[in-house]
């Protein structure tokens, strides 16, 4: 019997999670148009406003002037220009790295990477709200696969110990894109540290945007390079382009370079695209008053969401998620903000667990005060308010039950910030987070036997975890609603 995309669609349709583009008419900015209104966009992660700065735009055209519009080849081929080269350079100096390597996406770099680093044999441990991209490469590299509970180094810890994998690799966000929180980066230090693994970060919503002089999440915990020796990032949301890049130790990036078949096998970006990463960058390092700017616009709405008694998660990055839970009501109430003439979009299952539907509120550097204050008003008159403190973060609601048998219920769950927050954001303690009973991650599984409670869901291509391929089912089904799969963006 053949795929019934019929069939499929009014599944879909029918959980409330059917998704439409809408039609932007310009430049990403605090105000757009966009389906023939106008719109306060706050559902962009264009954090520091500077995807239509005037500099990267002349930059742009700039290199347009100079190498045209396609690479024209891969990398290894004949497309890698010098704005590549002096880009990846760049990026490299700035994060305290030998070298950085371009990928043309963050999803084909974290799928690249993973693939190059483990196979058959080998053991991938994600967080089991990483980025759909991270998850997908654990799930197709081959490598036996492991998901532990959402920032719980404790059962990373357990199931590292049981494992005995020819090489362990631990793999997690640095910001957790639909969630706002951050990777406990100094106990995974510690932990892979001490159970001989690898680490890799996918630093997409930090790199820019965290740390005194934006460096990302290494920078906020006062972390080095050494200790998270495979760190990923993005060109496409702080630094406003496009494209990704792997940054680590020469012989590591050489190897990439020989390896990673997402690299090796796709054609390079636009070289006017590398020259407008270069122009973000400088602003990045010589213009702190866009983090500043953005840290104001984030302190401002804590503060007044806070005071009103909306559902806030525990975030002080420009990621500000409102738990609604239903799916009904979180489109009902994007729409209803849209009326009100804000763009917020409704996040639904698969990009999140079944039961966790939210308002993915994102601040940007180029929001105003009055723009933030509408929309608090805006969000004041569509939700239901509770008292401030009342409400856990939407990581907090996955966790908070009693776990299944063999896993400890959540250590101290995520609860609501009190104050807007201070100017520099302070570490976020560890939690060791339990799982719903009803709701267990797809690559752990609760037994008397494994340590901490936890087994793989399977390995490589010939036990359960790829299984389901034989059966003609494709990845799509692992990222089901049932499973409580991130997808994240």
């Amino acid at each position: 019997m053949g795929f019934d995309p019929v069939a499929a669609l009014r599944s879909i349709r029918g959980r409330d999670a059917y998704r439409e583009r809408r039609v932007l008419e310009g430049p990403q900015a605090a105000e757009v148009q966009v389906d023939q209104r106008r719109l306060v966009n706050f559902c962009s992660n264009d954090y520091l406003g500077l995807a239509n700065h005037p500099a990267v735009r002349e930059a742009f055209r700039r290199a347009v002037e100079r190498y045209g519009v396609g690479a024209g080849a891969a990398h290894l081929v004949c497309g890698h220009s010098a704005a590549h080269h002096a880009l990846e350079e760049e990026l490299a100096e700035f994060l305290g790295r030998d070298r950085a390597l371009l990928f043309s996406t963050g999803y084909m770099a974290n799928l690249g990477v993973i693939s190059a680093l483990v196979g058959r044999g080998d053991a991938v441990f994600e967080d089991r709200l990483n980025h759909a991209s991270l998850l997908d490469g654990g799930l197709l590299s081959g490598a036996r696969f492991y998901r532990y509970p959402h920032r719980d180094w404790r059962a990373l810890d357990a199931a590292l110990a049981g494992s005995k994998a020819a090489l362990r690799l631990v793999v997690t966000d640095g910001v957790f894109s639909m969630e706002g929180d951050l990777a406990p980066l100094p106990e995974l230090v510690r932990t892979v540290r001490e159970r001989d693994a690898w680490l890799m970060m996918d630093d997409a919503h930090g790199i820019g945007v965290l740390g005194a002089n934006g460096r990302g999440t290494l920078e906020h915990f006062g972390l080095g390079a050494s200790e998270v020796p495979v760190l990923v990032g993005t060109l496409g949301k702080a630094l406003g382009a496009f494209g990704a890049f792997v940054a680590g130790e020469a012989d590591f990036i050489d190897y990439l370079m020989q390896r990673a078949r997402t690299y090796i096998y796709t054609t390079a970006l636009p070289p006017a695209v590398a020259e407008a990463a270069r122009a973000s960058l400088r602003i990045v390092r010589e213009e702190p008053e866009w983090r500043e700017a953005l840290q104001r616009n984030i302190r401002r709405f804590r503060a007044g969401a806070l005071q009103s008694g909306l559902p806030l998660a525990d975030s002080f990055t420009p990621i500000q998620p409102i738990l609604i839970g239903d799916n009904r009501l979180a489109l009902a109430a994007s729409h209803a903000l849209a009326e009100r003439g804000f763009w917020v979009s409704a996040i639904r299952p698969p990009t999140v667990p079944e039961g966790t539907a939210r308002l993915r509120v994102t601040l940007t550097a180029n929001h105003t005060a009055e723009q933030v204050d509408r929309l608090l008003d805006a969000l004041a008159a569509v939700l239901p308010t509770s008292s401030p403190g009342a409400t856990k973060s939407p990581g907090a609601i996955l966790d908070s039950e009693a776990g299944p048998e063999g896993v400890s219920p959540r250590e101290g769950a995520n609860s609501l910030d009190r104050a807007a927050g201070p100017q520099t954001p302070a570490p976020q303690t560890p939690m060791s987070p339990g799982d719903p009973a009803r709701n267990p991650p797809v690559g752990l599984r609760p037994t008397q036997s494994a340590p901490g409670g936890l087994v793989p869901e399977g390995e490589g291509g010939s036990s359960a975890s790829f299984s389901l391929w034989e059966k003609g089912v494709g990845l799509r089904d692992r990222a089901s609603p049932e499973d409580g799969m991130s997808n994240g963006e």
